[in-house]
């Protein structure tokens, strides 16, 4: 690689001096210091480090810094740009509308999870404005909640459909059906880096 590594994060392009082989997450938490991603189980199987690449979720515990140059990284902290670019909004909102319905539904709890959820339902309202319940339940697989909130995360995604677009979102399944879901999702389904997840 000739010359510093570059990669554009939240719109922005930063100069990064770690090693091309760094895992993002690292990069993003210690030289850029953003909160949003989070080590969670460093294997890509919990969801807590989730970002946007390009506007896909990516786990950055296991993505190297070198394989994100020249592409467009959206952490937690750039949801509301990110949103207010493609809703061509003249100014960006303080949050996005998944962050929004997550604190109207008080569906976070202790936090380990949900900055990964929410970068994952936003891509997931982009791809599918109106999701079904079995949709929005594919697309968390494998973000894993230790409090148990499952439910209200669904409700959630379900309010920032609405408030994103209209209505139309299928019925909510019962909790324990939610939760049985997740709590059967096997490790082999999530090793993928790339894979959406909860």
């Amino acid at each position: 690689m000739d010359g510093p590594l570059k990669i554009r994060v939240n719109e922005r392009l930063t100069e990064v001096s770690s090693a091309p082989d760094t895992p993002l997450l690292y990069v993003l938490s210690d030289e850029l210091h953003l909160q949003g991603p989070r080590f969670g189980c460093g294997l890509a199987q919990c969801g807590s480090c989730s970002v946007l690449l390009n506007g896909n979720e990516i786990r950055s515990c296991v993505t190297p810094v070198s394989a994100v140059e020249g592409k467009s990284i959206t952490t937690l902290e750039g949801l509301p740009a990110w949103y207010g670019r493609q809703r061509k909004l003249a100014h960006a909102p303080a949050l996005h509308p998944v962050q929004e319905a997550m604190m109207e539904e008080q569906a976070v709890q202790c936090g380990y999870c949900f900055n990964g959820m929410i970068v994952t339902a936003a891509a997931l309202l982009v791809k599918t404005p109106q999701p079904t319940e079995a949709q929005i339940r594919t697309a968390m697989n494998g973000h894993l909640c230790r409090c148990g909130s499952y439910p209200r995360v669904i409700k959630a995604i379900r309010r920032a459909a609405e408030k994103m677009g209209p209505a139309g979102v299928l019925d909510i399944e019962p909790a324990g059906a939610i939760a049985e879901t997740a709590m059967n999702a096997g490790p082999a389904l999530h090793a993928a880096a790339t894979e959406v997840s909860r």
